[in-house]
């Protein structure tokens, strides 16, 4: 830690792995691997969707913009990973880093809101399913998806200016991207505001759309354990699962990252919840949707059958 205020600090130093940096190689190729595998999977859902007319409808239109934040959160991030373990420890300029954390913040952010939003389209399909074409129109599509957007920007917006605008003791962050809580490190003097910053930043951007998702899923159960028969209950369950399952992922490791007191940080275990949800998540998201939906597997079948009469 260097010792008095730092505000006029122009770069910050990366540590990334440093503890293992025997592992740099190994990792390199497998988060390199995971970035590729991630960019082709999503890009073919995104692919698939637009060119199918049958999947022209709200839960593939939130299925496609889902692999798009996918896409781009995970560009925000991979590439100074890489430099990491590349080059070991990697220096940042100021401006490079809190648009880093901005970025990270909005594209967090607005997938929080999108599966959210994503959940109440389960809800009016399944609980309206006569009134569901009336609801989900594309213009309460885009205004959803708008204020996923909205919400991210805010959030972004507003952390990083207040966190950048914060007196600095320290310049080297126990990372490998500009992460909130290792930025916490290296405030001046009491840093609890700041802690509680963070914590009412996640309880808005985690918190609140996950309450929403659980009222939607109860909504929905309910209305399934009605049915009639067993293979309706079964039809419509499988029509919400793979979103249920993703926001789990997605959810129990960001949730488990922010909304916990400063003094329970640990920097490895940080590190590895940041690639959980922040590199594996995007990477199983398409995966997910794909093996577990009928509908996107016979796109994929009707696609790969047309390439095969070309060549």
């Amino acid at each position: 830690m260097i010792l008095g205020n730092l505000s006029g600090v122009s770069e910050f130093q990366l540590l990334g792995f440093s503890e293992i940096s025997r592992l740099h190689p190994l990792l390199f190729v497998v988060l390199l691997s995971l970035y590729i595998l991630t960019l082709m999977a999503n890009t073919v859902i995104a692919f698939i969707v637009n060119s199918e007319n049958a999947l022209h409808t709200p839960m593939y239109f939130f299925l496609t913009q889902l692999s798009c934040l996918d896409i781009c959160y995970l560009s925000v991030i991979i590439p100074t990973i890489l430099e990491n373990l590349m080059v070991g420890t990697v220096s940042i300029s100021k401006t490079r880093c809190a648009m880093q954390m901005f970025s990270f913040l909005f594209f967090g952010v607005a997938e929080c809101f999108l599966l959210a939003a994503m959940s109440l389209d389960r809800c009016f399909a399944i609980c309206y399913p006569l009134h569901y074409t009336i609801i989900m129109t594309s213009r309460v599509c885009r205004g959803l998806l708008a204020g996923t957007y909205i919400c991210g920007t805010a959030v972004g917006l507003v952390h990083t200016l207040i966190t950048f605008s914060s007196p600095l003791c320290g310049s080297a962050i126990d990372h490998f991207f500009c992460e909130i809580q290792p930025f916490l490190d290296l405030l001046c003097g009491d840093t609890f505001p700041s802690e509680i910053q963070v914590i009412v930043v996640a309880v808005f951007a985690i918190l609140s759309p996950f309450l929403l998702i659980i009222y939607s899923y109860i909504r929905i159960i309910s209305t399934i354990l009605q049915m009639a028969s067993a293979e309706s209950q079964q039809k419509a369950f499988s029509t919400c699962s793979s979103h249920l399952l993703v926001v789990t992922l997605f959810y129990g490791t960001a949730g488990s990252m922010y909304l916990r007191p400063k003094y329970s940080y640990c920097a490895s275990v940080d590190k590895f919840l940041s690639l959980s949800y922040s590199v594996v998540t995007p990477l199983l998201n398409p995966i997910i949707y794909s093996l577990r939906n009928k509908e996107v597997k016979g796109a994929l079948r009707k696609k790969w059958r047309k390439i095969n009469s070309v060549w």
